[in-house]
């Protein structure tokens, strides 16, 4: 029983590891300057890139927002400017919420004017944004462990936990939300009644989160590497380019086209990817 056992777990590891792939698509040129986050806008079919231009710490000006068309052309690449180490986004209507060390920028998406900055009480590095249907906006703090919420303009803590070691990639969902901690590699169900619950496994520096079906996701890996996650909870590495030194922060997704958008961080690039089954 056991040997029939083991055989079925190596079958059901191999299938999965060869049932989902990414194919290149096309790769933008390396005119950005540290991009960290991509977000695909479903409305105006526009890429937003977050540019750190320097330390990922740093409260230096130097952040800006670049705008590129779905098949990697820069259209602008300084298209909102003022920003410090800009990372995750979310839109709302028409604003574009940027995650900016201890604040979030606010920025108008028909002008790329900054409207309001919202300081977040005790943030020291915001990383990741997630929106839900309701208009809010979350936000994780990878320093403090800590995940706000912004609502009407408003920051709050939304949730904390000493499980939590360096939380960073975050998408809401209709029950609650996904979390991915970089610190260990561990990804949640974080419940509306705030229980976290593991999940997953990835690897660590774990950050952005897409999802690909019901219950099954994308999570990328800083280092290079990305990974499905299927609805029973097994992960497999679909992409490692580690060994070039390439990474792949934190991903936009397109799913119309099941289309993944990897900005590379030092390489100064995004990457599409066609995720195929």
């Amino acid at each position: 029983m056991k040997r029939i056992f083991l055989l079925m777990a190596c079958v059901t590891s191999i299938t999965l590891a060869h049932a989902q792939k990414l194919t290149e698509l096309w790769k933008s040129d390396t005119t950005l300057r540290v991009p960290e986050s991509v977000y695909f806008d479903t409305k105006g079919k526009v890429l937003y890139v977050s540019n750190i231009d320097g330390k990922s710490d740093a409260k230096d000006g130097n952040g800006f927002i670049s705008k590129l068309s779905t098949n990697g052309k820069i259209e602008t690449l300084m298209w909102a400017t003022g920003l410090d180490a800009p990372k995750g986004m979310g839109v709302v209507g028409t604003t574009l919420y940027v995650a900016d060390l201890s604040r979030v920028a606010m920025i108008d998406t028909k002008t790329g004017k900054v409207t309001k900055m919202v300081d977040i009480e005790g943030a020291q590095f915001l990383n990741d944004i997630t929106t839900d249907a309701k208009g809010n906006v979350y936000v994780s703090d990878s320093a403090t462990g800590k995940i706000h919420v912004i609502k009407n303009g408003k920051g709050e803590l939304y949730f904390s936990s000493a499980d939590l070691k360096r939380v960073n990639g975050l998408l809401a969902l209709a029950d609650g939300m996904y979390v991915a901690d970089a610190g260990t590699g561990t990804n949640y169900k974080l419940s509306s009644d705030l229980k976290l619950t593991k999940f997953a496994t990835t690897s660590n520096g774990a950050d952005g989160i897409a999802m690909v079906g019901k219950n099954e996701y994308i999570v990328s890996s800083w280092g290079g590497e990305i990974f499905f996650v299927n609805a029973q909870g097994e992960s497999v590495k679909m992409l490692d380019t580690s060994e070039s030194k390439t990474n792949s922060a934190d991903i936009g997704y397109d799913p119309a086209t099941s289309t993944i958008f990897v900005p590379t961080f030092f390489k100064n690039s995004v990457v599409a990817y066609k995720f195929e089954r």
